[in-house]
């Protein structure tokens, strides 16, 4: 099975709804919203990264709903929010938590990390980056091989390595550091 990808759901974070424009009127409804549309499109034997700003819960039992709720094998690369959140740090459905993340699917090297960068591991070679954080607000850099992952940019759902794949044949590669030598003329 392919791989999913998807970061910044905030489930229980109410002011996200007005911040984002979210088009729900409570909390619980875009909590439950966010369940349904992820198991939807992953299937329960599903390896789903989630590239941070999991929960704003604090409250065990909430959390334990929605995170025993979503299909697949969960992996969090920890985001901005996750790092205060100890209830969603030390959750027993992370098959694994970490600040950074490089895979193969195929033949092509993916880094993920919540933050969008300039220049990643292996970049100059053609690596995906994929992020969060930045709720779409920033602009598609098509002279890159990075995307925003996050759901409020796929439909609120988290989006399969074939979508990305699809989505990269926009990108175009250009290396920008310092790995690719420059003309001195």
């Amino acid at each position: 099975m392919e791989p999913y990808f998807t970061s910044d759901t905030h489930f229980g974070h109410t002011n996200i709804l007005k911040h984002d424009n979210r088009p729900w009127t409570t909390i619980d409804e875009h909590d439950q919203a966010l369940i349904d549309n992820w198991n939807r499109v992953v299937q329960p034997g599903s390896v789903v990264y989630h590239l941070g700003d999991v929960a704003w819960h604090k409250q065990g039992a909430r959390l334990d709903y929605i995170l025993s709720s979503l299909h697949g094998t969960l992996i969090l690369i920890k985001g901005n929010h996750d790092r205060s959140n100890k209830h969603v740090l030390k959750h027993s459905r992370w098959s694994k938590v970490c600040e950074y993340e490089e895979i193969t699917v195929g033949d092509q090297k993916i880094i993920l990390f919540h933050y969008r960068m300039v220049v990643w591991n292996q970049s100059h070679y053609g690596s995906w980056a994929l992020h969060g954080h930045s709720h779409g607000s920033l602009p598609v850099n098509y002279q890159a091989k990075t995307i925003d992952v996050g759901t409020m940019c796929w439909g609120y759902t988290p989006i399969s390595f074939s979508q990305v794949a699809e989505e990269m044949k926009k990108h175009s590669w250009e290396p920008v550091d310092l790995h690719i030598p420059r003309s001195t003329t």
